[in-house]
């Protein structure tokens, strides 16, 4: 699937989901995306390069699945 995704500069730690999460536009709405990694976790900070990188995941993720509703829980290594 070929969609056209929209990044936000909003990420941020949910301490609620225990995971880093930005938005990002899909398709006209807003979608929240969650990364679940332990190390992830630790970084008090993300910096542009593994933002980035994040960005790419979402890309590679939306290939190959659909969202349901407006959040995507990525579960990382």
């Amino acid at each position: 699937m070929n969609q056209a995704v929209l990044f936000n500069d909003d990420l941020i730690f949910d301490k609620v989901q225990d995971a880093w999460c930005f938005t990002a536009l899909l398709s006209g709405q807003v979608i929240t995306v969650y990364f679940h990694s332990m190390q992830l976790k630790l970084l008090g900070e993300i910096d542009t390069c593994t933002k980035f990188d994040l960005e790419e995941i979402v890309e590679l993720w939306l290939e190959k699945n659909e969202p349901e509703g407006s959040t995507i829980h990525i579960q990382m290594r």
